[in-house]
């Protein structure tokens, strides 16, 4: 051994303090980029007396290492110090100012109190309520501390200077070279951005602690990556796919017959067949579609339809997307798209396959011959998962829009918003529809009829309100329901219920009642108190509209100005033709075979 070597020098207390500031999660990045300069280093630094430290510019941290603190403490000083640059005190506010040091301290302690670095000195104690001033920015706690001072915080015996001298002195500016050249140090943004890094490793844990993964998995897989990918590159899908696990099990993808893909909405699973072999983009493609359906709530939106079909109409709207997108690459083996069909809605599609079903053979979906979507009978045990996910789309939606992060299909925005915007329920727009064409009569005053009231004063002639008699023969409409074998009888009575409800408020007295399935059974005028109990259904045949609508309009006691009221389940000829203004009540889940601009009601 060497005579100069000897025990190893106990660090001081201010060195332990700073190093473990350094290795702070939080305030670490802003400790990296200042200077922390001690009175026994830098003998031209000056310091008032009694104070802790102060700032320099936004790069120095001038402080007494004389004084008699431990550890601790020390690091309590140092991070409050380093608080007032990350909250922008240097930056947003004018120095020297005593209003300013007093703000931008608050912000700090306010901060301070929600990370507890180190210990702070008594004398830092204030009341709660003036803490949490801090929770502004420094610029409008200086103009709160400016029109109303409180006397707790004037004297400024409670800051870093412990006196009235000032905390915040001008200094140089510093820049370092950067990706965009010379940049100024920005501690707000750094201190911002450990502030996002650390939620983020916060949610992972916490993802990771809730969902591990399954035996035999694969995290490095290709659909495993390109899952990520989309999570942290894609804000639109990102929090959506936090909530799917891929399943890559050659054994389970044989036992349900899953050709490239799948997904199961009740379980939150997106099966994919490691026997294809995908590249990374076609990754991409594949669980973006799949993912797609279950934010698009298609499972639950079958109501009744074909599942093979409607899968098929859902995936040539899904895959029109992803192509407009440039997300990805479609998989081999052939992809149901087409042009002619872009921007049509899933159940407008439906109506067309359904039209052709020579079609069927030359379609195939991501399973193969079979549906991609594994909850075929959707129930209300996955209504409330159903509805997450179509939350956690429209905040992806949201967020990918907020941060630029490239234009979506229109047709894509505009069915996450209809999603996510609470329907009008039926009963509402059909009474909306009854008053705007029976607004309440009137009242007239009738000289002919005196008032009850006539005999308390015979001197004075009192009329009484009347209803206008011309209007009793034009106020009503014409009622054709659907009696085929495929109209259910519930659905009839909710429509005749609320036709009787809505009729009576807007004082219609009667109705032009008319059967129709094979053939048209004229009713004729139905009192509307009466209609619910007295309808008999008459047959229960095919469904052709069309002469009962011939029937009603070419009645000479039906005026010609009454409106039609249509009840069916969608099931009917394609080009129906109605003169008389007119509305259709449809069954729930079904949809017209033609379109109309007049109104049409759905009972969902």
């Amino acid at each position: 051994m060497s005579k100069n070597s000897g025990p190893a020098r106990k660090p001081k207390p201010h060195d332990v303090a700073l190093s473990q500031l350094q290795a702070h999660y939080l305030l670490g990045p802003v400790a990296e980029k200042v200077s922390y300069c001690p009175l026994s280093r830098y003998r031209q630094v000056e310091l008032p007396r009694a104070a802790y430290c102060q700032i320099e510019g936004e790069t120095s941290i001038n402080f007494d290492d004389g004084l008699k603190l431990d550890a601790p403490h020390w690091l309590g000083v140092f991070s409050l110090a380093t608080l007032v640059l990350a909250v922008g005190g240097p930056r947003r506010l004018p120095t020297p100012s005593t209003l300013s040091d007093l703000a931008a301290q608050l912000a700090a302690l306010y901060w301070w109190h929600q990370l507890k670095i180190g210990v702070l000195p008594e004398h830092f104690d204030l009341p709660p309520e003036l803490v949490q001033w801090g929770r502004h920015p420094v610029a409008d706690i200086a103009a709160r501390l400016r029109s109303e001072p409180p006397d707790e915080v004037l004297d400024g015996a409670w800051t870093l200077t412990r006196s009235a001298s000032p905390l915040m002195l001008p200094g140089k500016k510093v820049t370092f070279w950067g990706p965009n050249g010379y940049q100024s140090i920005d501690h707000e943004q750094r201190f911002a951005q450990a502030l996002v890094d650390n939620a983020k490793r916060a949610l992972q844990l916490q993802y990771e602690a809730n969902n591990t993964a399954r035996p035999g998995s694969n995290p490095n897989s290709t659909a495993a990556t390109a899952r990520r990918w989309l999570i942290s590159h894609y804000p639109l899908l990102g929090s959506l796919l936090t909530q799917f696990e891929l399943v890559e099990d050659s054994a389970v993808c044989d036992r349900l017959d899953i050709s490239i893909a799948a997904v199961q909405i009740s379980t939150g699973e997106i099966f994919i067949n490691p026997r294809r072999q995908l590249n990374l983009e076609q990754a991409k493609f594949v669980v973006a579609h799949e993912v797609l359906h279950a934010g698009l709530n298609h499972s639950s939106r079958r109501r009744g339809r074909d599942p093979y079909l409607w899968n098929v109409a859902c995936d040539f709207v899904i895959n029109d997307w992803l192509v407009s997108m440039n997300l990805g690459t479609p998989p081999d083996g052939g992809l149901l798209f087409d042009e002619a069909l872009r921007g049509w809605a899933a159940e407008d599609i439906y109506l067309r396959l359904a039209a052709d079903l020579r079609a069927r053979r030359r379609l195939r979906t991501f399973r193969g011959d079979d549906v991609d979507m594994l909850d075929e009978r959707p129930g209300k045990f996955f209504t409330d998962r159903e509805e997450f996910y179509r939350r956690a789309l429209l905040q992806g939606l949201d967020y990918h829009q907020c941060s630029a992060r490239g234009t979506l299909p229109a047709g894509l925005v505009e069915a996450i918003r209809t999603l996510n915007q609470p329907a009008i329920p039926w009963q509402a727009k059909l009474a909306e529809w009854i008053q705007e064409r029976f607004p309440l009569p009137e009242r007239r005053r009738s000289w002919a009829r005196p008032s009850r009231r006539q005999s308390a004063t015979p001197e004075t002639p009192r009329p009484r309100f009347v209803e206008p008699e011309e209007d009793r023969t034009t106020r009503t409409f014409g009622v054709i329901i659907d009696t085929s074998g495929s109209m259910q009888r519930d659905d009839l009575g909710k429509a005749l219920g609320a036709i009787v409800a809505y009729s009576q408020a807007q004082a219609v007295k009667q109705v032009r009642l008319v059967y129709c399935d094979a053939q048209p059974y004229d009713e004729g005028f139905v009192p509307i108190d009466t209609l619910a109990s007295r309808v008999q259904v008459r047959g229960r045949g095919g469904t052709v509209l069309q002469p009962a609508v011939n029937l009603l309009q070419s009645q000479r006691d039906f005026p010609k100005d009454c409106p039609i009221l249509i009840i069916t389940d969608g099931l009917c000829e394609s080009d129906l033709q109605v003169t008389h203004d007119h509305a259709f009540l449809v069954s729930a889940g079904m949809r017209l075979p033609f379109v109309t601009r007049k109104p049409v009601f759905n009972m969902t």
